[in-house]
């Protein structure tokens, strides 16, 4: 059963980005390019994702509570996407478009789906016909 508010990636991604955000960027030079623009674009899927999620199964958009699966972060990745790196910069003056960001967003939500789905990379323990573990 996926946690939502409460699941472990999601709440160690919101505190990652409030440490770097609050903590790290103000004391970085500037040439610190990954620390400044990309780490926190890393967990836009973790941290948004859970919930969106949350209120997707609220008002009945989603029928389960398990964890989240691969088209609802591919869905949720390409509109992101689209938002931050198309939209805003044509509405934001201070935005920027980077294709850099959109490769933060995929390995981050990637790594998060593999995360929230490992039970999937589980290889279980042969059994016999009882069901009782062989060695």
């Amino acid at each position: 059963m996926f946690r939502y508010l409460g699941d472990r990636l999601f709440l160690t991604s919101v505190a990652l980005y409030a440490v770097n955000r609050w903590l790290v960027k103000p004391r970085l030079a500037h040439g610190d390019h990954f620390l400044r623009n990309h780490f926190n674009d890393l967990l836009v899927i973790p941290c948004a994702l859970p919930p969106l999620l949350l209120f997707h199964r609220l008002v009945g958009l989603r029928k389960t509570d398990a964890p989240p699966q691969g088209g609802e972060v591919a869905l949720h990745l390409f509109i992101w996407s689209l938002f931050f790196e198309v939209a805003a910069p044509v509405f934001v003056s201070s935005a920027r478009a980077d294709a850099w960001d959109v490769a933060a967003y995929c390995a981050g939500g990637l790594a998060a789906w593999a995360f929230w789905n490992r039970s999937l990379f589980t290889v279980a323990a042969p059994r016999d016909l009882t069901g009782n573990v062989t060695t």
